[in-house]
């Protein structure tokens, strides 16, 4: 009889190491549908390691990291099409308008978004009238936006990874990604996150990850 699966999104163990030096060790973090995982530690102490390594991106030293059961890589693309990882750098192609930006960013998790529906995710961000313009007139905090306007069109992926998301933005929009991060946990889906700032986010279950400690 196969063994009842407790969590979508199982971390168990993890180490992980750069060069000779081990920046951490026995971590882990399980998350049910609506769980909030935060993670804490000085820079440098592995946090966008774990990140990548929870979005399969990384292999870890030790340990493993299971969804729905099943390990990460033997189902690699499966779990891309249901995963959102925003890392630290807004990855944001001057070259193309902040619409065209956003369309492309969103093909490539696999999201089908139309014109009118990256028009009003960009609304979400409070820079729908920057839509039209090159990307390479933003400012770092309209360019962080614009990045983050994926989280209003991954509505339909349980699990957003999420690396330093208010960094670089103002009250105004801190509050727009809040509200984006509670909507998505109150409707069942899964969050994690590393921030250095003290963001209240409302969740049915949330945890700490202290890393360095």
């Amino acid at each position: 009889m196969p063994r009842k699966m407790r969590y979508m999104l199982d971390a168990k163990d993890l180490a992980c190491e750069r060069g000779e030096r081990r920046l951490f060790s026995d971590i882990s973090l399980a998350l049910k549908p609506g769980g909030f995982a935060r993670l804490l530690g000085a820079n440098g102490s592995g946090k966008t390691s774990l990140l990548r390594i929870l979005a399969g991106l990384t292999r870890p030293a030790a340990g493993e990291v299971l969804w729905r059961g099943e390990k990460l890589g033997d189902i690699a693309e499966g779990y891309g099409r249901e995963m959102l990882y925003l890392g630290h750098a807004p990855a944001v192609k001057d070259e193309l308008s902040v619409a065209e930006n956003l369309m492309f960013s969103a093909r490539l998790s696999g999201i089908a978004a139309s014109n009118d529906q990256c028009r009003m995710a960009l609304e979400a961000l409070g820079i729908g009238n920057l839509a039209p313009l090159s990307a390479r007139v933003l400012s770092q905090g309209q360019r962080r936006r614009a990045a983050l306007a994926r989280l209003a069109l991954a509505v339909p992926l349980p699990l957003w990874l999420l690396d330093e998301p208010f960094a670089a933005l103002d009250e105004n929009a801190i509050s727009r990604v809040r509200a984006l991060a509670e909507a998505h946990l109150a409707r069942g889906g899964m969050l994690v996150l590393t921030s250095h700032q003290e963001v209240p986010i409302a969740a049915g279950n949330t945890q700490t990850v202290n890393l360095g400690v």
